[in-house]
This record gives C-alpha cells, sequence and structure tokens, in this order.
C-alpha cells in the first residue's frame, strides 16, 4: 500500500515513516502542503497533519477532494470535537488524534483502504460534454482529443464545475475549497481563471455564468 505522509514535524516523521515501512507500507513523505496535490494519484492513503507551515490541513483536505478521492486519514494535535468535525466535514475518511499508537494507525489505514476497494458501485471519475473529456482521477483534460494543459486552480475550478454535473456550484463553494476563504482578490481570481479556461478549451459555453450565484456544466458548444 502507497501512503503519503503530510507532517512538517521532522522528529514525527523520522519515526513513523520507518515504522510504517517496516509494517510493509511504501512511504513518500512531505513536509507542507506544496507538491501534495501533484502526487494524491500516485498514493492509496494519505495521512494528513493539519498544522501545516503553508496551508491549514483543512483546507488542503477540501483542496484534495476537489481532485480525488484518496483516502485521507487526518493525523492531528487538534483534538477537540469541532476540530474533528471540520476535517471529516473537508473529506477526510477518518481522523486521529496525536499522540497515538503506530499500530492502530495502521488499523485505520487498512480499514479505509478496505473500505474504499470494497466499494460496489464507485464513482466513474470521467465527465465527457461533446468532445471534452474531464478525467478528474487522472487530472487531464482532453479536447477534440488533444490534451490541454490547464493549471492546477484552473483544473480544481473545471474540476468542481464538472462534478457537480451540471447542478449550480455556487462561488462561494469554489472560492472556499480552491482558494481557502473568500475576498476582493480571490474573487477576481477566480473570474480570471474562469475566463483563462474558457479561452484554454476553445469552449465557451462549457462553463455558463449564473448571474448571481455561481457556475454550472454547460454543452460545451455556442
Amino acid at each position: 500500500m502507497r501512503v503519503l505522509l503530510v507532517e512538517d514535524d521532522d522528529r514525527v516523521a523520522g519515526a513513523l515513516v520507518p515504522a510504517l515501512v517496516r509494517r510493509g507500507l511504501t512511504m513518500q513523505r512531505l513536509p507542507s502542503g506544496a507538491g501534495v496535490l501533484d502526487r494524491v494519484h500516485d498514493v492509496d492513503v494519505i495521512l494528513l497533519d493539519l498544522g501545516l507551515p503553508d496551508v491549514d490541513g483543512v483546507v488542503l483536505c477540501r483542496q484534495i477532494r476537489a481532485v480525488s478521492d484518496v483516502a485521507v486519514i487526518v493525523v492531528s494535535a487538534r483534538g477537540e470535537v469541532n476540530d474533528r468535525v471540520h476535517g471529516l466535514r473537508a473529506g477526510a475518511d477518518d481522523y486521529l488524534v496525536k499522540p497515538y499508537d503506530v499500530e492502530e494507525l495502521l488499523a485505520r489505514v487498512e480499514a479505509v483502504r478496505r473500505r474504499r476497494t470494497e466499494k460496489t458501485a464507485p464513482t466513474v471519475p470521467v465527465v465527457e460534454v461533446g468532445d471534452v473529456r474531464i478525467d478528474l482521477s487522472r487530472h487531464e483534460v482532453l479536447v477534440d482529443g488533444e490534451p490541454i494543459a490547464l493549471s492546477r486552480k484552473e483544473f480544481q475550478v473545471l474540476a468542481l464545475v464538472a462534478a457537480a454535473g451540471g447542478a449550480v456550484c455556487s462561488r462561494e463553494q469554489v472560492l472556499n475549497e480552491v482558494w481557502g476563504h473568500r475576498g476582493a482578490a480571490e474573487s477576481r481570481s477566480l473570474d480570471v481563471h474562469v475566463a483563462t479556461l474558457r479561452t484554454k478549451l476553445g469552449r465557451p459555453a462549457l462553463i455558463e455564468t449564473v448571474r448571481g450565484v455561481g457556475y454550472r456544466l454547460g454543452s460545451g458548444r455556442d
């Protein structure tokens, strides 16, 4: 099983990684949120600390969920009920409070992986609209069979709208899940990203603006 540990504390990581390797897991470790979204498709489980130096772990969990269905277990010193609720509502499959026993962590890793493997009706990670193919799992977009290069945030915005399946995706939801918070600068950035997406895809009608509300997936044809 391939596991990504996102942990900024070198002492914790230095003890945990070899302990899990000895128990048969293939381990990667990142000390911050940078690079996590680039690796979500290469691992089976993410162990996510919330107190990261560059991004709040709850925000990062939402960003992971926007692009992947990988299993996520929060491992954090934040042990209050509200912390656990926020983590689980952000998309975590489980929440373990530090300090914890390695054997318990291993059991939880195996349990979340088993539950996902045993799903009888997994979500189809591909959305197709006309000649546009959006692979939510592989982080790939094809238009008329040709790959389109998108930035990370551009893909996250497109993925949220596509995953809604024609339902309206509010601006507040996109801002919270992609940028982590709402503000004037982030709102302007969202407008720019949507305009850039329409240009890159060459399908302006693919992302419809619902005035005053947000966006929804269109037909892809003008």
